[in-house]
């Protein structure tokens, strides 16, 4: 049986790993070391040559261990894994999502060059790009979820550097509000704008909906992004970054990687190949979850607007086929308006029990937060005002709690919310709901 034809949740068991290079153990052990011996120093010159690009690699020869700032077992079968659920080439792991997202922007960004990116982002993406990029030179526009492509083409030209634009970044779906954007069209515009000689790339940062529901590499993009923190590690243990794409797009990643020495150690390592074999339970019983969670937030008199991506249908043709056509499910992240202000969102969000006040998301237990003073708290009031983050936004990453029990909690949250409201019925189906 070949490796590669089965199922991703099943070489997630063993995929890159032989027991028999670690005295039988049928799992991969932690290889808490920080150098590797060479048979001889013939070798150690080869290692050397491939690892700093003085050569490429040959044919059959296998690339060794060097140093564990290059190279150390247990992160390279993560990577190898990783790779299953995009079906990347390659990939390679970070100590923190924004290492990974840092690396990326630095690598493919110099002074002058361009950069466009979607709105809203993480917030931590967001100041980087606003404040470290801009620092060293470097030209951003920014653009909403919702905008054609034509406006897209516009918002590029009307920099006056539309020569210089190098990579468009984005962020889908985006956080907090679970809008859409079309990875297709951002390649096209990519691409309208490449010339022989430069490629423009197109970088997707696929945290909220972790590796299961989206795969941008099909729709186009050059670089997938993640939070390993996030649905990939899963236990709220560990904090981790993957980038994932080609072997010409990786390669250049880690030889970054190396000089700024933020790769993931050996124990983070172990922890995400241990989650990687329960991802794919985890996320699924995340998302049948959410919907639970989104139906009952949706008919509830104290919520407004509910952002669940599993809300779509006909009634909203164009976001419709954009689900269709990029995602397999609605998820497990939702938000949504308290029927109030900031003071009943805050006496909502003080008054669970069972769910965690706490930021972050994908992990096994459910967390509540409030955006707009929290993970987006940097932006300003206007544009928290232009992207929905309102003060009544609640952001909920559903875990895998019983569903009935994460209801009754947000329900005797809910009872401590007293705003003046109508008590209807609410439909579902619509993302500003109206009375039935």
């Amino acid at each position: 049986m070949n490796d590669r034809s089965l199922h991703p949740e099943s070489l997630m068991m063993s995929y890159g790993y032989n027991p028999e290079w670690s005295e039988g153990a049928v799992k991969c052990p932690i290889f808490q070391t920080s150098t590797f011996v060479f048979k001889t120093a013939e070798e150690g010159k080869a290692f050397f040559e491939v690892a700093y690009g003085k050569r490429a690699q040959r044919a059959n020869e296998k690339m060794g261990l060097i140093y564990s700032r290059l190279n150390n077992p247990d992160l390279e079968i993560l990577e190898n894994r990783l790779t299953l659920w995009d079906g990347a080439e390659d990939c390679a792991v970070f100590e923190s999502g924004m290492s990974a997202i840092s690396t990326v922007l630095l690598e493919y960004l110099k002074p002058g060059d361009l950069l466009l990116y979607s709105s809203p982002l993480y917030g931590g993406t967001e100041h980087f790009i606003q404040h470290v990029l801009t620092q060293f030179g470097v030209r951003i526009a920014r653009f909403k979820t919702g905008q054609s492509e034509a406006q897209l083409d516009e918002v590029v030209r009307a920099t006056g550097c539309a020569d210089r634009l190098k990579m468009i970044y984005i962020e889908t779906p985006a956080n907090p509000t679970n809008d859409l954007i079309d990875i297709e069209c951002c390649r096209r515009i990519a691409d309208r704008f490449s010339t022989p000689d430069s490629r423009v790339m197109l970088a997707v940062d696929n945290t909220y909906f972790g590796p299961l529901w989206q795969h941008p590499l099909k729709h186009g993009a050059d670089i997938v992004v993640y939070s390993a923190t996030k649905y990939i590690g899963g236990h709220s243990d560990v904090i981790a970054g993957a980038v994932l794409g080609s072997f010409e797009v990786i390669k250049r990643i880690k030889a970054l990687r190396t000089f700024l020495g933020n790769m993931a150690g050996p124990w983070t390592g172990w922890l995400l190949l241990r989650s990687l074999e329960t991802l794919k339970p985890r996320m699924e019983t995340q998302a049948r979850n959410a919907r639970h969670v989104a139906e009952f937030l949706a008919r509830h008199p104290k919520v407004g607007r509910v952002n669940y991506l599993g809300f779509l249908d006909e009634s909203d043709p164009v976001r419709y086929a954009l689900f269709r056509k990029q995602c397999t499910s609605g998820g497990a992240m939702l938000s949504f308006d308290i029927k109030g202000t900031e003071k009943d969102a805050f006496a909502f969000l003080n008054h669970l029990r069972l769910i965690k006040l706490a930021v972050s998301l994908g992990s096994t237990e459910s967390l509540a937060e409030h955006p707009a003073t929290m993970t987006h708290c940097d932006l300003d009031d206007a544009e928290k005002e232009e992207l929905n983050i309102t003060e009544r936004l609640v952001r909920i990453s559903v875990g895998v709690e019983h569903h009935e029990d994460i209801i009754n909690d947000i329900a005797q949250a809910l009872e401590h919310v007293h705003p003046a409201v109508e008590t209807d019925v609410y439909d579902i189906t619509s993302k500003e709901l109206e009375p039935v």
